[in-house]
C-alpha cells in the first residue's frame, strides 16, 4: 500500500526540495501538502514543476489547504486526513531574523504544537520529522551538542527563541512515545550544484557588498574572527540527509545537527568570499555594537552596505557545533557535507546570474 506523507513548509526552500526527494522513492508515496491560501498559487506551479521534472503523475501531489496555526491545521475533517497518516515532515516556519516576538510565537510555537497535536491523531503514524536549527544554542558559548537544548542560553532574535520552544515541546512529545527525529541545520544557503536559492539572506548580504565594490573591497570585520567559527551548508546536503535518515531506523529517537563537521573560522570564511567574488578584501577591525549601531544609526549606512544588523551576529557568533551522530549516520547512507570552499564559486556565479532575487522571507 502507498504511504501518505503529510508535508508543511511547501512551496518554500527546503520543502519544496524535498518533496522532489519523496518522490523518487520506490512505492509511489502520496505527499499532502498543507498549503496556506496565499502561496496556493505558487504552490500549484510548483508542484506541476516538480511532477513534469520528476516524471510522475501529479496526482502524487497532493495540495491541501490548511494553516499551522490553527488547531486541526485549519482542516474541515483534520480527523480523517491524520488516520491515513504513515508520517509527518514539519519544517513550516517563519525563518527570518527580524520577525516579531508575536508573529514567531504563532507561527514557529503555536503552529508546532498544533502540529504535535494533530500528529497525536494519526493511529498509522510512523514517524515525526522535525525539522529544527542549529540556533536553539542561541549564543551558548563553546560546544553546544545534539543532544543539547535546554542550556540557558540566551538567544540572539525572536526567531531563534521560538524554534527552541518549539523544539522543547518536541522533545516533550517524544518522550512521551511520539515516534521522532529532530533535525538541526545550520545556515542554508543555495544548492552545492545549481547555486539555487530562494533568498539572499545571511551570508549573501556579504557576497553581494563584496560583489558591489571594485577588485579591493572594504569589509568591517568584528573581533575574534580568527577564532569564531560560521557554519554554512548547502541545501542539496541538508535536504539529502533529511532524506536519508528519515528512511532509517537508526535515526529514530535521535536529533542531528546538520552542519558541517569543520567549519572555517569567521576570517576563513571571509577569505574564502573574496577569492569567491574576485576581491581582495581590506578588513577593518570593529566591535559588533559599533557595526550594529552604525547600520541601525548612521544615515546611509544601511543603503551603501546592505547588510542588516542582526545579520552581523552570526559573523561573531561563540558556538561551535557538534555532530557525532551526523557524523556517525550520514557516511553510509552516502551523505556527505561539502566543503565551503568547493561552494562558494556556484553560490556566486548564481548569484551573478539572479541578481532580481530580493531577500524577503516567507511568512
Amino acid at each position: 500500500m502507498a504511504k501518505k506523507i503529510l508535508l508543511t513548509g511547501f512551496p518554500g526552500f527546503l520543502g519544496s526540495e524535498l518533496v522532489r526527494r519523496i518522490l523518487r522513492r520506490p512505492g509511489d508515496a502520496t505527499v499532502l501538502c498543507l498549503v496556506q491560501a496565499k502561496f496556493a498559487a505558487l504552490a500549484t506551479r510548483r508542484a506541476e514543476e516538480i511532477a513534469a521534472a520528476e516524471g510522475v503523475d501529479l496526482a502524487r501531489i497532493a495540495l491541501v489547504a490548511g494553516d499551522i496555526t490553527e488547531p486541526g491545521l485549519g482542516l474541515g475533517e483534520p480527523a480523517r486526513v491524520a488516520r491515513d497518516l504513515d508520517e509527518i515532515f514539519h519544517l513550516a516556519a517563519v525563518y527570518d531574523l527580524s520577525v516579531r516576538r508575536e508573529v514567531a510565537m504563532k507561527v514557529n510555537v503555536d503552529g508546532t504544537r498544533h502540529v504535535l497535536d494533530f500528529a497525536a491523531r494519526a493511529p498509522r503514524l510512523e514517524r515525526f520529522q522535525y525539522v529544527s536549527t542549529c540556533y536553539v544554542s542561541g549564543r551558548y558559548p563553546g560546544i553546544f551538542r545534539e543532544t543539547d537544548l535546554e542550556r540557558g542560553q540566551k538567544f540572539q532574535n525572536f526567531y531563534e527563541e521560538t524554534k527552541y520552544l518549539a523544539e522543547v515541546d518536541v522533545r516533550k512529545r517524544q518522550a512521551e512515545g511520539l515516534p521522532t527525529t529532530i533535525y538541526r541545520p545550520g545556515i542554508v544557503v543555495g544548492d552545492s550544484q545549481t547555486g539555487e536559492t530562494q533568498k539572499y539572506d545571511g551570508p549573501y548580504y556579504i557576497l553581494r557588498w563584496l560583489l558591489k565594490q571594485p577588485s579591493v573591497a572594504v569589509l568591517p570585520v568584528p573581533g575574534g574572527a580568527d577564532q569564531m567559527r560560521v557554519n554554512l551548508v548547502p541545501r542539496d546536503f541538508v535536504v539529502g540527509a533529511i532524506d536519508a535518515l528519515s528512511k532509517a531506523r537508526v535515526s529514530l529517537g535521535k536529533c542531528y545537527q546538520l552542519a558541517d563537521p569543520d567549519p572555517p573560522t569567521i576570517a576563513g570564511a571571509i577569505s574564502l568570499m573574496g577569492e569567491a567574488t574576485g576581491r581582495a578584501i581590506v578588513r577593518v577591525p570593529v566591535t559588533v555594537g559599533l557595526a550594529k549601531a552604525a547600520i541601525d544609526h548612521v544615515p546611509g549606512v544601511y543603503r551603501l552596505m546592505g547588510i542588516p544588523s542582526n545579520a552581523i551576529d552570526y559573523f561573531a557568533h561563540p558556538t561551535f557545533y557538534d555532530t557525532t551522530n551526523a557524523d556517525a549516520d550520514l557516511p553510509p547512507l552516502g551523505v556527505r557535507c561539502p566543503r565551503l570552499a568547493d561552494i562558494l564559486p556556484v553560490l556566486v556565479a548564481f548569484m551573478k546570474k539572479h541578481p532580481e532575487i530580493g531577500s524577503e522571507a516567507m511568512v
